[in-house]
Parts: C-alpha cells; structure tokens; sequence
C-alpha cells in the first residue's frame, strides 16, 4: 500500500552564521530530484534549510483549520489546552477550541483537523530527513559540512519520532510493549509499503540512537543558523526524551550539556518571546517579512494586542496555578492578575501577556518562533537530580534558576523540601521537592511546551473546575482524564492512513471506548509474509 504523504523539498539560497546577521532566503521547489540535490553539501544546505522551514510552515498539512496548523508551536499549544493549567476564555473562530474539548478525536476521517494535521506534519518532516540520511555516504564536500548536515536530519528525525509517541501513544513508562507509531527510516517513494505501527520500546530505542548520532555528528561544530540544530541544541532534544523514558542519568548529563553552551538564563521575563536570538533562547526560528504572516501563527493566536485571534479567544492562566506563583516572582507579569483590559473592561480570567508581537501592527516581524529554552533545561536538571536521591544538588539547581525570577524582601528559597511524592491528582499536593519542580515548570513552561506531554509521562491525573477558572464546557465529565491510563490524552490516527496500510490498528476514540487492550500488538493486523 502508498503511503498518504508527499514529500516537499526546498531550497535554501544563503546561509548565516548567526541569527540575525542575515536571512534565510527561501525559494521552494517542487520538481528537484533527491538524488540530483543530495549529490553535494551545496545541496545538502538547501535541503536541510527546506526541512527547517517545514518546522514553521503554516496550513499546508491539511485541508482546512489551516490557520492553527503552525509546526511545533501549534502542537505545544494543543497540548498546553488539552491539559488544566490553561484555560480558553473563548471560542473564538474555532482555532484550538475543539482541542481544549477534547473534540478532536473523532474527526480522523477528516484532512481538516488535527489527527491528520499533526501525524502529517511530523511525518513528512521524517520523510524529508530521511533523504537526506539516505545520502550520508555519496555526498561530496568537506567531512565537516557533511556531518553537520547529517547531525541536523538525524536530530530531527528523533524530534519528530518522540512527539508523534508522545501524542499517538500512551506513556512510555508503563506501556513500554504497547504499539506506538510505525518507524520510517528509508526514503518515501510512490511505492513504499506501509509498516505496522512498532511497540514504544522500539520507537524510542530508534529515537535514542538518532539523537545520540546527532549529538555525536554536532559536537565541535559551530551552528550556523539559529534555526539549525548544534550540539547544545540536540542535548535538549536528548533531555526530553530522557525524562519521556524516565532515564534520570541521561536526562541530567543531556540537560548540563545543553546549558554547558553559549545561551544563559535572565532575569528579563516580559519582552514577549518573539525573537530566536534572545539570551536564553536555545533553539528557535528567525522569521523574515518576505516570509511573515499575519492569522497563521502563534503570536496571532496569543497576543490581545493584535486584536484577532488572541484577543476574541483569550488563553488565559489557571487561577489554580496562577495562586502558586511566588511572591516578587516576575513571571506574574504574564498574566493580566487585574483582569481589567486597557479599556478598563473587566476580562473572564487571568490573561496571559507572555507571549506578544515587538509590533502588533507589523506581524511580519519580530515573531520568531521559540522552540526551546535554557530554563528547561535548568528545570529538567534539577528533576533528574532530584529522581537520582540528590535532593541538595537538585534544592541549590531549583534555587539557582529562581534567583533569576523572584526578587524583593523574600528570597525563593526551597531548601527545606525533600523527596518525589506526587499526589494521583496534579492538584493535589504532596510539599515534596520533586512536586516543586514540578509547579516551576509548569509555571515557566505555560504555552511553551505541552502540558498533557508532561501529564501523561508523569503518570497522574487532572480535573478542571470553575474554582480554576475553566467554563462548564470544559470539564468533561464523561473523559478519564483523572486516569493515567486513559485513552483520551491519545489522538487517533487519520482514516487516511489507516486506508493506504492495512497494518495499522487504530487508537480507541475515547477510554469509554476502549478495552484496555486497543494497543496491544497482538491485535494488530499481521504483516504479510
């Protein structure tokens, strides 16, 4: 059977040494050869460049809804209102409302929503890296550029693997033999067989050894773009996948080595995270007018002041979450705590104010996309450390970076707290060092990262209720969201797929659904001999 996706090729025509320097000028082709524009590192760049730009490429993996079809931002935002510490104050034009209800689900036969978006996206980026891969031993040039380039695809490829598992399977700990994603790893032709889908084990085992190839291609080697993935930059990719895995040891080394690099954390929290080569910004995407957009972003879909999207479907803090705040911390300054707009009009809901356009009437610029940062890093450090017994090294990381939040009379100080009890609720809570991290993560990370990512690897469950601030539409009650087994944290894979290969099972629509075995590999259809 074919496989639904095409794969799209583009040429990148200059390169920089550094974000801001220079531009990414763009130019798409749709009719260059693999074999003929993978014969050199020349090619080779454009290539890379090409499957760089799919990262924030708005609406060309759907049908329709393409105005909350953005790349990794849009995925992060979906998994931050799938979760409890985001509340959507309105339904707007629709955009990501449908995700925050969990009604999303059942429209997999459709190529307009976000089944086949996010499965498509990820999947065509694989299969553009994976051509590159494909070339490692007859492309021409300097060794160096080579590996740099290799480095990158097989960066990317792990990127790619771990958030389609994160988001079409279960958790990894806990279901590590239950059926995850089918594993690509050879170019995608017209002709290529489907796969059935590998057990979490084997798609992380392929994950782990990418991005261990990628770490190991990189080390040396200057990045010369900030869009581009470096040493320091597949670190974090590694330490993300680690604390997926729950490999503390890994997830501590990768996280050091990531901040081991030129970016640091600061204390500067308002400037509205709209620019790739920010201090603290480790990895992300300088966006040029000649290759802007207006709606089809995420800054449209977050900033009020822009007065479309962000301002009539408002994404606004957990009143639960915003409480914990710290005193003097000045991430408080991401949410409107007054909930009065500039007008003096009283707003449902603390919205936020994070993330804003440098001018919200030139969206062309000065909207960069944020896919990583150092603080993170620090935060993921610190859980390690604190999973590893060390719970002194783990209080002096946390205390560290919060230094770099909290001012005035009262010091963040988190010496006293020991430990890793969680409660089975995210909301109810423990006093334990491990749960403290934990909030400061949730807090630094609000609409960065993927709440549910973190729900689900963390085993717990969530509720919503008005006290939080979420509206009565929000609390689906007929959803297992209070258990760690659920189904309903799992989207389900596009009819469309599911048609061209006919070895793949699909994921229950709802854990009401589902018997306890829907991803168990024995169910699946067998592979003709």
């Amino acid at each position: 059977m074919k496989k639904i996706f095409i794969v799209l090729v583009a040429a990148v025509l200059a390169m920089t040494t550094s974000c801001k320097e220079g531009i990414l000028d763009t130019a798409p082709t749709d009719a260059v050869a693999g074999s003929t524009l993978l014969e050199d590192t020349e090619g080779g760049y454009m290539a890379l460049n090409g499957a760089i730009r799919w990262l924030w490429q708005w609406g060309v993996t759907v049908t329709g809804n393409a105005h909350q079809c953005f790349g990794p931002q849009g995925y992060a935002l979906m998994g931050d209102l799938m979760g409890e510490d985001m509340v959507m104050a309105g339904q707007g034009s629709g955009w990501f409302w449908y995700d925050y209800l969990y009604d999303v689900k059942d429209a997999y036969t459709s190529g307009a929503w976000r089944s086949y978006d996010c499965w498509n996206f990820y999947y065509t980026l694989i299969c553009q890296v994976n051509y590159i891969i494909a070339a490692a031993e007859t492309m021409e040039g300097d060794q160096a550029d080579i590996d740099y380039i290799m480095g990158n695809a097989y960066a990317l490829r792990a990127y790619s693997y771990h958030y389609l598992a994160m988001t079409f399977a279960r958790s990894y700990i806990g279901h590590e033999d239950k059926l995850c994603v089918p594993v690509l790893l050879e170019p995608t032709t017209s002709k290529t067989t489907g796969l059935p889908r590998s057990t979490n084990r084997q798609v992380y085992e392929q994950i782990v050894s990418d991005i261990d190839a990628a770490i190991t291609l990189l080390q040396g080697k200057g990045q010369k773009h900030c869009s581009h993935v470096d040493y320091y930059v597949a670190n974090g990719i590694k330490a993300r996948i680690a604390l997926t895995m729950g490999d503390w040891n890994a997830a501590y080394t990768a996280s050091s080595n990531a901040i081991s690099g030129s970016k640091a954390l600061t204390a500067d929290v308002l400037g509205g995270y709209n620019d790739a080569s920010a201090k603290d910004v480790l990895w992300g995407a300088e966006i040029i007018e000649a290759q802007g957009t207006t709606n089809p972003q995420f800054l449209a879909h977050m900033d009020i002041a822009f007065g479309g999207y962000g301002s009539t479907a408002r994404k606004c803090c957990s009143e639960w979450l915003y409480e914990r705040i710290p005193a003097g911390d000045a991430r408080k300054g991401w949410w409107n705590y007054e909930k009065l707009d500039q007008n003096g009009k009283v707003l449902e809901g603390y919205q936020q104010y994070k993330f804003r356009f440098a001018d919200p009437s030139n969206t062309y610029t000065g909207a960069d996309h944020i896919f990583m940062r150092i603080p993170e890093m620090y935060l993921t450090m610190a859980e390690a450390a604190c999973r590893l017994g060390n719970d002194t090294e783990a209080q002096g990381i946390l205390n560290e970076f919060m230094g770099f939040r909290v001012s005035g009379d009262i010091p963040y100080d988190c010496s006293s707290k020991t430990g890793t009890a969680l409660g089975a609720l995210t909301t109810d809570e423990t006093g334990s060092l491990l749960e403290e991290i934990i909030l400061q993560r949730r807090i630094e990370l609000w609409g960065e990262y993927g709440r549910i990512y973190d729900i689900k690897r963390l085993r717990q469950g969530f509720v919503r209720t008005a006290e939080m601030g979420h509206c009565a539409d929000a609390f689906l009650p007929t959803l297992k969201l209070d258990d760690p087994e659920s189904f309903d944290w799992v989207l389900t894979i596009p009819q469309a797929e599911i048609d061209a290969n006919p070895y793949i099972l699909q994921n229950p629509v709802s854990s009401v659904e589902a018997d306890g075995q829907s991803d168990d590999p024995a169910l699946a259809p067998k592979v003709e001999e």
